[in-house]
């Protein structure tokens, strides 16, 4: 993933997602050799010279100030997630530091994150709300009881499994969990994209798409859109086979102490179907070192007996 492939590559296709009337300008469908907007349009909607943006969109400009990339981003409507992300592409290719740069690996291949005992024992702690600990690459560094139950067994999977990206696209599970897999899948290959922004040399990330291009067509399609999306916050479908559907909203929190770390929480709304539902599944007997975040043991993934009868499911 070169610097300047990555900016490139970014660039083109959020003007190839606009048209004239989008952004104001006349439309003349004659001549027109090119999906969406010139460079040259997005020129003058920045208020810079065609040769300088063509020269920014091809990684060779320097010293590119905040104020032309507002007026780069304005032009191209970008939105919050957008905006950081060009921020980042043209900072890295530049030479100036990202706003949080990935820790850096010496090889393709990402060891296995350490989180702190005390952050693992908060996750476990939170019992029975689901709660995941994530990496910047999506490596699963800790999830507790719930997590399992609801997601997977992460803990006793093989080092080189413990990635979200890896078992969504990989593992048959994954579009048993989510009712609408395609979306999901979808915003997952996009919060790749934003760690690839801060860092498009990182051999681990390479190592990481390079594997799943090749071993995935899907996710080398969604690779192809350079869409990009930070997991904050909103709601989701997931699906178990005792309980059925349920929509959950979800919170990401970012550790102050660990920066490259970030804890996703689930939670059903008060009084829902869904909520029962998730009470039903906490009730399930699990062994001690089930129910321990980060252990690293075995266990059946939470894949027990329910105590209660199953309900109905949720109708979104």
């Amino acid at each position: 993933m070169a610097k300047q492939s990555e900016l490139r590559e970014f660039l083109k296709s959020r003007r190839a997602r606009l048209t004239p009337p989008d952004v104001g300008l006349p439309w003349h469908a004659d001549g027109r050799r090119v999906a969406g907007l010139r460079r040259e349009e997005i020129a003058v909607l920045a208020g810079v010279s065609a040769d300088y943006y063509t020269r920014l969109e091809q990684g060779r400009a320097r010293n590119v100030s905040d104020q032309v990339l507002d007026a780069v981003a304005a032009a191209l409507k970008l939105d919050e997630v957008e905006r950081r992300h060009l921020f980042d592409l043209v900072r890295t290719n530049t030479g100036r530091p990202s706003r949080a740069p990935v820790p850096s690996r010496s090889s393709g291949v990402a060891p296995l994150l350490r989180a702190r005992p005390a952050l693992l024992a908060l996750l476990a702690s939170l019992d029975p709300t689901p709660a995941v600990l994530h990496g910047p690459r999506l490596e699963v560094a800790g999830i507790n009881r719930m997590g399992k139950i609801l997601l997977d067994d992460f803990d006793s999977m093989p080092t080189a499994q413990r990635n979200m990206a890896r078992w969504m696209f990989l593992n048959p599970r994954a579009r048993e969990v989510y009712p609408d897999w395609e979306e999901i899948a979808e915003q997952t290959v996009a919060i790749l994209r934003v760690t690839a922004g801060r860092d498009a040399t990182d051999p681990a990330l390479s190592s990481l798409v390079g594997e799943l291009s090749t071993r995935s067509d899907e996710f080398a399609r969604y690779w192809a859109n350079y869409r990009v999306f930070q997991h904050t916050y909103g709601t989701k479908r997931f699906r178990h086979p005792a309980v059925g559907d349920m929509t959950l909203s979800y919170e990401t929190l970012h550790p102050a102490a660990d920066s490259d770390l970030y804890v996703t929480l689930y939670a059903a709304a008060h009084g829902s179907t869904s909520e029962e539902k998730l009470r039903i599944l906490s009730s399930w007997s699990v062994t001690p070192t089930d129910s321990t975040a980060g252990a690293g043991g075995g266990g059946d993934g939470g894949r027990g007996t329910p105590t209660h009868a199953d309900r109905s499911d949720d109708h979104r």
